[in-house]
């Protein structure tokens, strides 16, 4: 089971779309995927079921803050498996393929984190030694658990644009960093600052390890997977001169950046979240829907090559 966290301190990059996106290519492949909602902002729940059904049906049982309750009140790690549930409408056209299964946000996670940051706080080094890993862990154990079952082939966690104590947990849990961007000044502004925080994340969490007495804590070494630019316009088959610039500055980073790309197309990626199905599953109707469609066909098939699934 891979585990990919989807990332950007930049809001309103196309994070959502690509997760749901991805997810969709990938199921249609025949694998079976689990996205995690760990942003408040509930956005990619909201992609594969309308809010009024999950309020009623989902939003006091299933979702990743009633799991981090039961944590933060009593520090009992519940099983993942009784918080995910299959989207119906996008699994209807999925028969004979792969799956798509989801583990919902709430705004309520916002309160959440404030509640395991206080978990942070002072005390012997041994003591701070402990709170620190059992703080950081919680997604990556109740993932472990699911690993065993051997019910999914990848996990997507859509995570908040901060780098916050939940975040954190998904970082921690993860194989890869994958890092969406549009082709602009701010949102490829933050690319090397959050690429830094990520790895000074993962030497103070791999450092508490060596202090740890604990010889079942293992050290984690997250791949940074690369950037997918998103919202992309073109002219003759490429990136506007204007946008080129950025994909540029990001690949002199030492970064990946992923060959194909998203491309602007307000109507078609506004309106998927209305019918609860990714763009992926559309019919192209038109060339430029044939286009979109083929690029992100392309970028699953190199995500797949780059994570060896």
């Amino acid at each position: 089971m891979k585990i990919v966290s989807v990332m950007n301190y930049k809001g309103g990059v196309g994070k959502t779309t690509v997760t749901a996106n991805l997810a969709g290519s990938l199921a249609l492949r025949g694998y079976n995927v689990l996205l995690i909602d760990v942003d408040p902002q509930t956005s990619l729940t909201f992609s594969f079921i309308k809010p009024d059904i999950w309020e009623k049906s989902f939003s006091k049982i299933k979702t990743l803050k009633k799991w981090f309750d039961e944590i933060v009140d009593r520090e009992v790690l519940t099983s993942l498996s009784n918080f995910i549930f299959d989207p119906e409408i996008v699994n209807q056209h999925l028969i004979d393929k792969g799956r798509i299964s989801i583990i919902s946000s709430d705004l309520g996670l916002i309160d959440v984190d404030i509640n395991l940051s206080s978990n942070l706080q002072g005390g012997t080094p041994d003591k701070m030694t402990k709170s620190f890993l059992r703080t950081h862990q919680w997604i990556a154990k109740g993932l472990k658990e699911l690993e065993s079952s051997s019910s999914y082939d990848v996990v997507l966690i859509d995570c908040p644009p901060n780098f916050n104590i939940v975040t954190k947990n998904s970082i921690v849990a993860s194989d890869y960093i994958l890092i969406p961007a549009k082709p602009d000044y701010l949102s490829t502004l933050g690319i090397d600052y959050l690429i830094r925080n990520v790895e000074k994340l993962v030497k103070d969490f791999n450092d508490f390890v060596s202090l740890s007495n604990d010889t079942y804590q293992i050290k984690i070494n997250p791949e940074i997977l690369g950037v997918i630019f998103t919202m992309v316009q073109t002219y003759d088959g490429r990136p506007i001169t204007s946008l080129r610039q950025y994909i540029d500055q990001t690949k002199e980073l030492g970064t990946h950046v992923f060959n194909p790309y998203f491309k602007e197309n307000k109507t078609i990626f506004a309106n998927a979240p209305e019918v609860g199905v990714p763009v992926i599953f559309k019919s192209a109707s038109s060339d430029t829907e044939k286009k979109i469609l083929e690029g992100i066909e392309d970028f699953c098939t190199e995500f797949i090559t780059k994570i060896k699934l």
